[in-house]
């Protein structure tokens, strides 16, 4: 099982309870828990889940997905890879996505995904992690730096990409 240690797990779960007693579970989920992400609150995901796309993810060893649920309810997630380069030593984990429903926001819920997954990285042996998030975003802005966190100066370029064979992009045509 690819999930967290149990000391990984108990160490997620009790921070978890200290911030907020009434959920029941935070974990790393296995390809084997698929199903958690059927019953999903309003809000945690940008878009509904697709169980094609859950499932593909799940069963990717690099690919990390910490999760809080309420009364079996997912309310909150933390989405990673962890991946090697061929300059670095040891290997990253790059922080995808945090989400926590509305109602369960300001809470604690997104700080204590944030290190579940950051402890499950260190178990993996990755050396740093980073995360992007917009200038504007202070909430997430202020759970990365709690968690150790410091900003930088780098600028993100969205690139979208066309499969080979479609029709060349309007980009494209004006360069």
């Amino acid at each position: 099982m690819r999930g967290c240690s149990a000391r990984c797990s108990q160490l997620c779960a009790t921070e978890l309870a200290l911030q907020h007693p009434s959920l029941v579970e935070l974990r790393i989920l296995s390809a084997a828990d698929a199903a958690v992400l059927e019953r999903v609150a309003p809000e945690v995901f940008d878009e509904a889940i697709d169980a094609r796309a859950a499932a593909l993810f799940l069963a990717d060893p690099r690919h990390h997905l910490a999760v809080a649920r309420d009364l079996g309810v997912v309310v909150g997630f933390a989405s990673g890879v962890h991946y090697f380069h061929p300059d670095k030593p040891v290997p990253e984990l790059f922080i995808n996505e945090v989400g926590v429903a509305p109602e369960y926001q300001g809470q604690g819920v997104g700080k204590a995904l944030l290190r579940c997954l950051l402890r499950h990285g260190a178990e993996l042996g990755c050396g740093q992690a980073w995360v992007l998030t917009d200038h504007d975003n202070l909430a997430a802005r202020r759970v990365y730096q709690a968690s150790g966190g410091t900003p930088s100066e780098h600028v993100m370029y969205s690139i979208p990409l066309q499969p080979p064979g479609a029709s060349a992009s309007k980009q494209e045509s004006e360069t």
